[in-house]
């Protein structure tokens, strides 16, 4: 079997996810002014998008680790066009949120199916493989969000994103499967791991700082030229997203537990350059090493306790993303009113905590191979 065509159809349907986040930025001003409802209320929308997504990945995760992707991808492809379809008919904000967290809990699973068609079918290149599906979380809204800056409504854009979906991720998803006679330990066997929380800590405040910079660079920024601002908001997301399959060549190589240390190390140095003022060279470095760290712990996670279980295992892990999501925004916002180098410290800090948690990790495995 060519195994190929599952890393083109995770790459695809990662393209499509990545619609619900990094595409938010296009869509918001539209959703505001097409329901007429304030800032604050259109942004539930993109709150309730990180609770379900990440809710839902472990859940999926079990049943496409159980049964396979195809059913559970079928039923999640669905979901994630009515997220968007859904959005085309609603007569109110309230029934934007129903579909619109419908759609999220698609986009969740189909994600950890996504990655796992890569950890899977090449645990021999898991990070260059992983990188390059994780590519697509990012590409597509690439392509997309200019024609969706152009189209002057969300109607029009939620009906060809929507009927685009409905057409070709079901098409994509009836195509996919795990390979057989994988090896790896169950859920509860992981959740039961100290290992695996040292991992999840690890990976909750090493997306602390990446948040910061995701959400919060207008306001650290807001002293810059506006000119150099944009610059560096349009750098993040390039960086980010663009080098997942540069690291994951390396992490093949140097190691994969290895390499996100390293990540973690460069993402705590971007911290700590706010303490000096030095905003663009922390947002680069931070761009540099964020998206791909997010990846590679998919991999730590697969590496140490097999892929037999990786979708559902990994999905755990991602709910980590949701709170060091909320720890690098809301936390981070109300140390911010208290002063602006109590937020940058308090950055510092959990970029710390993520090293540190994973580097007991990585002596602890060394230990285990001598």
């Amino acid at each position: 079997m060519n195994r190929n065509k599952f890393l083109a159809i995770g790459l695809l349907v990662m393209g499509f996810n990545s619609l619900y986040q990094y595409s938010w930025n296009a869509l918001e001003p539209l959703l505001k002014s097409g329901f007429n409802v304030s800032l604050v209320q259109i942004a539930l929308g993109f709150t309730l998008f990180s609770i379900f997504s990440s809710a839902f990945q472990p859940i999926g995760g079990h049943f496409a680790d159980k049964q396979g992707p195809r059913k559970i991808g079928l039923i999640s492809a669905i979901l994630s066009a009515i997220g968007f379809l859904g959005t085309y008919f609603s007569p109110n904000i309230y029934f934007f949120y129903f579909v619109w967290s419908l759609g999220s809990i698609g986009e969740g699973i189909l994600y950890g199916i996504a990655a796992n068609l890569a950890m899977k079918w090449f645990r021999d290149r898991m990070g260059f493989a992983t990188g390059i599906v994780s590519m697509g979380f990012g590409l597509g809204s690439a392509i997309a969000n200019p024609f969706i800056a152009m189209a002057g409504n969300y109607k029009i854009v939620t009906l060809v994103i929507g009927l685009t979906e409905i057409i070709l991720l079901p098409a994509l998803l009836s195509l996919s499967q795990y390979p057989p006679k994988l090896t790896g330990q169950a859920p509860k066997q992981v959740i039961l791991s100290l290992k695996f929380w040292l991992i999840y800590v690890s990976f909750v405040g090493a997306v602390v700082p990446l948040t910061v910079m995701s959400s919060e660079l207008p306001v650290l920024g807001k002293n810059l030229p506006q000119q150099e601002l944009i610059l560096l908001i349009s750098i993040l997301p390039l960086l980010s997203g663009g080098l997942r399959p540069f690291f994951g060549f390396i992490a093949d190589r140097l190691g994969i537990l290895k390499t996100t240390l390293l990540l973690n190390v460069i993402i705590t140095l971007g911290a700590g350059l706010l303490l000096i003022n030095e905003l663009p060279a922390s947002t680069i470095l931070i761009g540099f090493a964020g998206g791909s760290m997010i990846t590679l712990y998919f991999n730590v996670a697969g590496e140490i306790f097999g892929t037999r279980f990786s979708t559902v295992n990994s999905g755990i892990l991602y709910t980590g993303k949701a709170l060091g999501g909320a720890l690098g925004s809301v936390v981070f916002a109300i140390i911010y009113q208290i002063g602006l180098t109590f937020s940058e410290i308090y950055t510092l800090l959990c970029g710390l905590i993520g090293v540190i948690s994973l580097l007991f990790v990585f002596i602890s495995t060394r230990r285990k191979i001598a």
